[in-house]
């Protein structure tokens, strides 16, 4: 999350600080001016401007949902693009306008005083409404990089905070800071920033379609990097780099690197030698004896009780030019005899309307708009098109859907509870489902539609499946659909898997013997090497926890909610037995657990072929072995004294390699990338164990260095979050 909200922060951070300095110097000339009366029309303008730089941000957001995937990634991209643009744009004009801010600002607020207060509102709300927008569309560009809002919301947050915070102290000359270093700083900072956001924003046009070459990779380095490591995580989320890109990608974060990069330096070298020849003519003017009074100093416009804009922020010669090349403009403002009547009419005219009315409105006026926007973008509203279902007549109501997103209410007309399929008839892939529609109930289906052959199917809990007429849709390319598994598809995979458990239980059988036989020999160091074989045994059987009812806890329970914890009589099994050889407990205290263990290690083998074994339990342990895994072994949580927490996980790891071997040929047909994406993540965390693995020892995961603590967590995640589709992928679904 924070890794993503670094790039957000800085904008919110420049742009927060670019709009707050604008909104200080109006304040400052308006005080100055001795017209405080007219500060409401500053703080309205700036109202006006966040309405509109929220409304913009929700139409990107709610426009880019009603698109299909393709064209989402099209419109993404693009957008990618234009806020590269925008950065840019605002990276130079900061660069060029740091010194002369202050006085530029000025001359628009007196320009706006003797005009009236529209003009005065529209000041402010242009000086602070480009720079909302810019903010809006940069962080929705970064928040789709991301995907999660989470992390750039709150950098832009904390950045817009710490802008404000910034501006107040220059306005109360608590701070000085040198703004034209500040905004070159940035400026370098946020160029590199943009290169990232441009090659992902090309990335998206290539998947759009838009630009070709989206499978030629310039690099592919996915099977070598460790994705989840902290570094690999930051340089995605800070800098858009990926471990595999495009020739198209890398060219344009190059190309752009080098050109905006070589041409910001420039310029600030030509600024800074430009700098430096303006001291030294003035500094020769001096020497050379000529009087001061060439060069009158700008006299004092500040009164005692009202503190300037801090004009320390930037050079003092700048704000010395801009204050008096302003003062003779501002003199003749605060004069009331000059300023004051003029706009006495306007004021007596402004208090016949309610205060309230202009502030409502123009926070109205762009959320209005911005709805009117979202609802002709998004031809089906939340509320869409209505499907009857019942156990006889399955869709009734069903037409030819847009492509796009599509939001589908489906109201269940008849007696009986059933399962609500959106599926292609010709293959009976899924694209979307509701289970459980209980008789007259309605509820919403989501789904994206593209070109293809749609039907409903509905599934009574007692009665046969009926599917509508199929209906025709086209344009759009594909949209992602699940093929569905039934039982029957899952009983090979599940004999298969079967015959590995049984054989591991005999294993299992003979080792745990062996351990019972040593402690009651008293050889408690032979003890404990059969103690961790044995039970890396049983920690690869982990797909078959949930079929061994009552005998998982008696083997390898936890002491976790037991009254007397280690010490209670109910606490047996592998960590029972961990717990007194690596505390010192006599043999003749542990024979009884051991021989207790040996007995239902051969029970549960001799039970497991008559236990009920859920096909569907095994696509939900391929995600949850590992689960358990990160939860547990990799926190040293179920470590009872022998520090072997990593030679479980390596066990587990196991079991979990196993499981994809016999679910392979339903994986392959579903998601051919997943599997290569998978077992490179497998081979990426069984290097980092086996380098804890020294001979027959393993390093306790509490005496990890914290990076490869790091590491370890961040490949077992990346294996975790890759393995998540499996569920969906091969979940049992009656549309079938």
């Amino acid at each position: 999350m924070w890794d993503d909200a670094f790039p957000s922060f800085l904008i919110g951070l420049r742009e927060g600080l670019e709009a707050g300095l604008i909104v200080s110097v109006l304040i400052a000339t308006l005080v100055r001016a001795g017209a405080r009366s007219r500060l409401p029309q500053v703080w309205t303008g700036v109202l006006a401007a966040i309405a509109l730089s929220m409304s913009f941000g929700a139409v990107l957001t709610f426009t880019a949902a009603s698109l299909s995937t393709t064209a989402q990634e099209a419109f993404g991209g693009t957008l990618s693009i234009v806020a590269v643009a925008f950065v840019t744009a605002m990276v130079f004009w900061m660069r060029r306008s740091a010194r002369s801010l202050a006085g530029e600002i000025k001359e628009k607020v007196t320009e706006a005083l003797a005009m009236g207060a529209g003009v005065l509102v529209l000041t402010s709300f242009l000086a602070v409404g480009r720079e909302g927008l810019e903010t809006a569309l940069f962080l929705w560009t970064t928040a789709r990089a991301a995907n999660e809002s989470a992390g750039p919301l709150a950098g832009a947050g904390i950045g817009l905070v710490l802008a404000a915070a910034l501006c107040w102290g220059l306005y109360r000359r608590v701070l000085r800071i040198n703004l034209t270093r500040f905004f070159t700083a940035t400026g370098v900072v946020l160029i590199v920033i943009a290169a990232g956001v441009l090659g992902y924003g090309l990335r998206d046009l290539q998947e759009g379609t838009v630009l070709p070459g989206g499978t030629a990779y310039a690099f592919d380095l996915s099977g070598s990097v460790d994705a989840g490591a902290w570094y690999s995580t930051l340089l995605q989320g800070v800098l858009n780099l990926t471990p595999a890109m495009t020739w198209v990608q890398v060219a344009g974060y190059v190309g752009y690197l080098a050109v905006v990069m070589t041409l910001f330096v420039r310029g600030v070298r030509g600024q800074s030698a430009a700098g430096q020849g303006v001291s030294a003519g003035a500094g020769g003017a001096a020497a050379g004896g000529k009087p001061a009074a060439a060069t009158p100093a700008a006299p004092s416009i500040t009164p005692p009780a009202v503190p300037p804009i801090a004009t320390s922020a930037v050079p003092p010669s700048a704000v010395e030019r801009s204050v008096a090349s302003s003062s003779a403009v501002e003199r003749s403002v605060a004069s009331p005899s000059a300023a004051e009547p003029p706009s006495t009419p306007a004021t007596a005219h402004t208090r016949r309307r309610p205060a309230w009315l202009i502030p409502v409105a123009v926070v109205a006026v762009p959320a209005l708009l911005a709805g009117l926007v979202v609802a002709l973008a998004h031809p089906k509203p939340a509320a869409g098109e209505t499907v009857a279902v019942s156990e006889t007549d399955c869709g009734q109501g069903f037409t030819p859907p847009e492509p796009g997103r599509q939001d589908f209410l489906m109201h269940n007309t008849g007696n009986q509870t059933s399962e609500v399929y959106l599926i292609d008839p010709s293959s009976n892939a899924v694209y979307g489902e509701i289970e459980g529609l209980a008789p007259g109930t309605t509820r919403d289906l989501v789904a994206t539609v593209a070109s293809g052959t749609y039907a409903w199917r509905c599934v009574p809990a007692d009665g046969r499946a009926v599917t509508s007429k199929a209906v025709r849709v086209g344009g759009a390319a594909r949209a992602h659909a699940v093929v569905p598994v039934s039982e029957r598809d899952l009983a090979a995979p599940l004999k298969a898997y079967r015959a590995y458990v049984d054989r591991g239980l005999a294993t299992l059988v003979t080792q745990t013997r062996k351990l019972s036989d040593d402690i009651r020999a008293g050889r408690l160091g032979a003890a404990r090497t059969d103690w961790l074989t044995a039970h890396r045994t049983y920690a690869s059987l982990g797909a078959a926890y949930g079929t061994f009812e009552d005998f998982d806890q008696k083997i390898d329970g936890r002491p976790d909610g037991l009254p007397g914890g280690v010490h209670d009589k109910h606490f047996t099994g592998f960590l029972r037995i961990e717990y007194g050889l690596w505390h010192g407990e006599p043999a003749s205290g542990l024979k009884g657990v051991a021989q207790q263990l040996a007995d239902n290690s051969a029970g549960l083998r001799k039970a497991f072929p008559h236990q009920d074994f859920d096909a569907s339990d095994l696509p939900l342990r391929a995600h949850e072995i590992l689960e358990n895994t990160l939860q547990f072994e990799l926190t040293g949580d179920t470590d009872q004294g022998s520090g072997t927490g990593l030679a479980t996980a390596d066990a587990n790891l196991a079991g979990t390699r196993e499981l994809l071997v016999v679910l392979q040929p339903l994986l392959t047909t579903r998601a051919p990338r997943l599997l290569p994406t998978v077992d490179a993540d497998i081979t990426r965390l069984q290097k980092l164990l086996d380098s804890a693995h020294h001979g027959s020892g393993w390093t306790p995961v509490d005496r990890l260095d914290r990076t490869a603590k790091a590491r370890l967590d961040g490949a077992t995640g990346q294996l975790l979050e890759d393995l998540s589709p499996v569920p969906d992928l091969l979940e049992v679904r009656k549309s079938a």
